[in-house]
């Protein structure tokens, strides 16, 4: 049967089944507690699969239907750091090119529970023949399809809630109103808050008059909300052909529940269909039809974006109509008139500053309805030519994809209304007058908003030849062409229309032999063709070379401990365009609109003038890298480990280069006659292992997983001229983090008339003291050193986990990820306060400062924070030392309990042949110096734990 004909032909290098493709389903899994590495299993790779034991690095696979097993998630890209060494979300450090059963389409575009596995691949001789688009990576997605076997029915349902980590911290009105009035005695202005005001707001004697809005409470907000699915897999066939169906619908709701917020949700239902079929004993053929439909329901209005910027004492959402001066027509009038009038008791309330507000918006605004509508086709077919030359073989493909995002919106204007309240001898105190800001509206009619286009095609055309020979020499061959485009549109009213659609196109040749699976070569390259470039530099090759020795096959080196050693070592040349941003950057160009100034000449006047020099000579950017790793097996395949150390220098990036031409090639005012040139150099370097180790006691088996990646990065060469040598980028990695040292607070005048003068805005004692690092007696932007790494690319060290037990039928997995080594900084509106900006919780710790005896500012107390200004006050709210935090951190990503029924039970039963139950926490806990900061968000929804339940069954 299928299995069994695996594993005759991965020991020839000619595996086939039949309609296969590199979309085909494939056996390997990794870390998983009982197949950890299996000899017969084969890895999809670049157009096509390799057996696992004949791996030379740089590719990592992770079957993905075996772990759904243990491991249940909906994303297809799901933890996968937590596997894979070098994948941190990005590749070695750089965003991959997602491949989907061949076709480069979105991660998010399949679900996890329809992929059969993923393959990252990330040495250059890995991705080389996909061309230019994949030279930074390829992650390949493959899915599941139908096997030679009696019709299965697979039903999997889930069922969870969504439970907020934590909201971020703000000041209550009160507190907010101290000390804004401490902030303007700071700066010497008047307090406009009134110390009666103050207390009646604090008391809560009556929060319409005095509001104090809190938005992180049950007034707004639910404890949890829900997430549900239910999936259905029908599979089968026979000899002839072979079927897969996934159909899904997945529900969620939202944490609001505050006016139409409560409507909130997301719908989405997929519907998956894989055939295979074998048409003749030399011809086999298959096909996909993909269809998604997502429904999106949002109310109007940024509930997030108000709770972080909306004063608390702002304004009153709600104006009570029992409180209006009943003997005032004019208000019963505004009441009778308005159209929106709250569970019959409020009128909408606003200011002149913010006429509308998230809290009407909610209320009365109306809502968005997204709509997305996703089709894939895939068809391919597949040639036996044996009778032509034996191990020749054909396949061809064409894949279509259509995405259409529109949204059907409703909106009313609404009025909202600002109260005068008087107070009244002996009487409550009410309102005697309403302004009033804007008009109700009439429109009752749903309109089309938004709408957005993708297209994507793909064709493939490929000769595959793989034979073995007697004495053990084993050849494989390729020849293939492969392309694709991909456009988006967008109404006339929205920007992003892309006039030129991306485009990779690329042939592709690949020549391996192996002695007896012990000793490898494989040469594999790409011819490439890019029109981002100008005439007679448009196309290039792309080779790779790679060399492989299993010594653990040499007589000289058996041993008991050591069962599977190999060797191997690559080096390539890829040339791609991605890091080219525009098409026709070679070309210069004029403006016949550009403001001529001063230079060289006259007054400024609107003239045609050069705005780019050309550049003909203009080329690709090179990926040159060289890799070495091993893979070994310890222990009776106990204890599975695979390293590979790469160095990759990215070459001819593009720059205008100042530095290259006289200054008057850049005379300002739009006048350039610089052109583009390949000029900065990049270099990335690191060390990604994996280390997989299986161990049986007794009843109960183990499976742990360590998956990382050591990182660091350089840049080589770049365009930059600084003053300081400390400045230069040269030297420093990619990701070198630059910002000023603070040496504390200013304590009084004194101490800052002793200092160099800081020029970033005025400052006095309170404020943060920063170091004159160059001694020019002046602090400026010449003064930031670089004080870590930020690791947006990857952090030095990251590394992910997973651990498996499994006794009798219950079986516990959890998995986390982690990095170390990188700083960032906090900073925006809830760490930077000022007078515009709502105050956190951190101003608590604020510095205090007061005038002393002579007049002069000084520090009182000494705080954890500046001393408060209404200002923007520049000088303190910069990245510096003052503001820095490491970012290291673990996060336990996932916990699931899984028991699985006895088959036995089932085993007179016509309809129910399997049943598993599981429970799973998601997004469980960070450990990190920083968790509070990086368990919060702000200005957005919060994080969340999830709680599942699932249930699978098979019929």
């Amino acid at each position: 049967m299928m299995k069994n004909n695996i594993k005759v032909y991965c020991l020839f290098f000619t595996a086939w089944l039949t309609g296969a493709s590199n979309a085909n389903a494939q056996d390997f899994e990794i870390l998983d507690s009982t197949k950890l590495l299996q000899e017969d299993s084969l890895v999809n790779v670049a157009f096509g699969k390799v057996a696992q034991r004949d791996l030379l690095g740089g590719v990592t696979s992770v079957s993905i239907s075996k772990l759904l097993e243990k491991n249940y998630g909906t994303y297809s890209l799901d933890n996968l750091q937590s596997f894979v060494g070098g994948y941190t979300g990005s590749v070695w450090g750089q965003n991959a090119l997602v491949i989907i059963d061949g076709v480069p389409r979105r991660a998010q575009d399949v679900r996890m529970v329809e992929v059969e596995s993923v393959s990252v691949l990330k040495g250059a001789s890995a991705v080389a023949l996909y061309g230019s688009n994949a030279a930074k990576g390829v992650i390949l997605i493959t899915t599941k399809r139908g096997e030679q076997r009696p019709l299965t029915i697979d039903v999997r349902a889930n069922t969870g809630i969504n439970v907020p980590k934590r909201y971020a911290e703000y000041l209550n009105a009160g507190e907010y109103m101290t000390l804004y009035n401490e902030a303007s005695k700071n700066d010497g202005v008047t307090q406009i808050y009134s110390p009666e005001q103050i207390y009646n707001t604090a008391s809560g004697s009556n929060p319409y008059r005095y509001p104090d809005l809190k938005f992180f409470t049950s007034d707004y907000l639910k404890k949890a909300f829900s997430r549900s699915d239910i999936t259905t897999e029908i599979h089968g066939g026979n000899e002839r052909t072979r079927y897969y169906s996934n159909i899904g619908l997945s529900h969620n709701s939202s944490i609001l529940k505050y006016g139409d917020a409560k409507n909130n949700n997301d719908v989405v239902l997929n519907i998956r269909g894989n055939v295979d079929m074998k048409l003749t004993k030399w011809l086999s053929a298959y096909t996909n039809a993909i269809a998604g439909l997502s429904n999106n329901y949002t109310a109007r209005g940024d509930f997030w974006g108000a709770a972080a910027s909306m004063w608390p004492n702002r304004m009153s959402p709600l104006i009570p109509i029992d409180q209006l001066d009943p003997t005032n027509p004019d208000l019963q009038t505004a009441v009778q008139n308005s159209k929106h009038i709250i569970d019959g008791k409020y009128l909408l309330g606003g200011i002149s500053t913010n006429t509308t507000n998230a809290f009407s918006d909610m209320l009365r605004a109306g809502y968005i309805k997204y709509r997305n509508r996703t089709f894939m086709f895939d068809v391919g077919t597949k040639a036996d030519l044996g009778s032509l030359l034996q191990g020749l073989s054909f396949q061809a493909s064409y894949n279509m994809d259509y995405t259409y995002m529109y949204n059907e919106a409703y909106r009313i204007d609404y009025a909202t209304f600002a109260p005068t309240w008087s107070d009244i001898d002996g009487q409550p105190a009410m309102i005697t007058g309403l302004s009033q800001f804007g008009l109700d509206g009439n429109q009752t009619n749903e309109y089309i908003g938004e709408n957005t286009y993708t297209s994507t095609m793909s064709a493939r055309g490929q000769f595959d030849y793989q034979r073995s020979f007697t004495g053990g020499h084993n050849v494989t061959g390729k020849l293939l062409a492969w392309g694709y485009q991909a456009r988006v549109a967008r109404d006339e009213g929205h920007e992003g229309s892309v006039y030129h659609p991306t485009r990779n196109t690329n042939l592709g040749f690949q020549a391996a032999y192996n002695f007896r699976q012990k000793y490898y070569f494989d040469f594999s390259a790409a011819a490439v063709h890019s029109a981002k470039l100008p005439p007679g530099k448009r196309d290039a090759i792309s080779p790779t070379v790679t060399l492989g020795w299993r010594v653990s096959d040499e007589k000289f080196f058996k041993n008991d401990v050591v069962t599977n050693l190999k060797l191997f070592a690559s080096y390539g040349s890829l040339k791609q365009d991605i890091d080219i941003s525009d098409y026709y950057l070679y070309q210069g160009y004029f403006n016949p609109k550009g403001w001529y100034g001063d230079w060289p000449v006259g007054a400024g006047t609107w003239r045609t003038i050069i705005s780019r020099g050309s550049n003909f000579d203009l080329t690709y950017v090179e990926r040159n890298e060289f890799r070495a790793g091993f893979e070994a097996s310890l222990f009776d395949n106990v204890v599975n480990l695979e390293a590979n150390y790469f160095r990759q220098n990215t070459n001819g990036l593009l720059s205008q280069t100042s530095s290259l031409y006289p200054s008057y090639f850049s005379g300002g005012n739009s006048f350039s006659l610089l052109p583009w040139v390949n000029y900065n150099n990049e270099q990335r370097k690191g060390l990604d292992f994996s280390v997989n180790m299986n161990k049986k006691f007794g009843e109960v088996s183990t499976s742990l997983g360590l998956a990382g990646m050591f990182f660091s990065s350089e840049v080589l060469k770049r365009d930059e001229v600084y003053n300081n040598d400390y400045l230069y980028r040269a030297g420093r990695p990619l990701d070198a983090s630059f910002a000023l040292i603070a040496e504390g607070i200013f304590q009084n005048q004194e101490e800052i008339d002793n200092h160099a003068r800081q020029t970033f805005s005025a400052y006095k004692p309170g404020d943060i003291k920063y170091k004159d690092v160059n001694g020019d007696g002046i602090v400026d932007n010449n003064d930031q050193v670089q004080l870590g790494k930020a690791g947006w690319g990857a952090t030095p060290f990251t590394f992910g986990v997973n651990f498996t037990v499994n006794w009798k039928r219950f079986t516990l997995f959890a998995l986390g990820s982690g990095n170390t080594g990188a700083i960032a900084y906090k900073s925006g509106s809830y760490f930077w306060v000022n007078g515009a900006t709502k105050y956190s919780d951190v101003v608590l710790g604020r510095t205090v400062i007061d005038k002393n005896a002579n007049g002069s500012w000084e520090v009182v107390k000494q705080g954890s924070y500046p001393a408060l200004t209404t200002t923007g006050n520049s000088n303190n709210f910069r990245n510096s030392t003052y503001w820095m935090y490491k970012t290291d951190r673990f996060n336990l990503s996932r916990v699931q309990l899984t028991y699985d029924f006895d088959e036995r039970l089932f085993k007179n039963s016509s309809f129910l042949h399997a049943l598993k139950i599981y429970v799973q926490g998601d997004n469980l806990l960070v450990l990190a110096r920083e968790r509070a900061l990086m368990e919060t968000n702000f200005g957005s929804a919060p994080q969340y734990r999830f709680y599942n339940l699932g249930v699978k069954a098979t019929f």
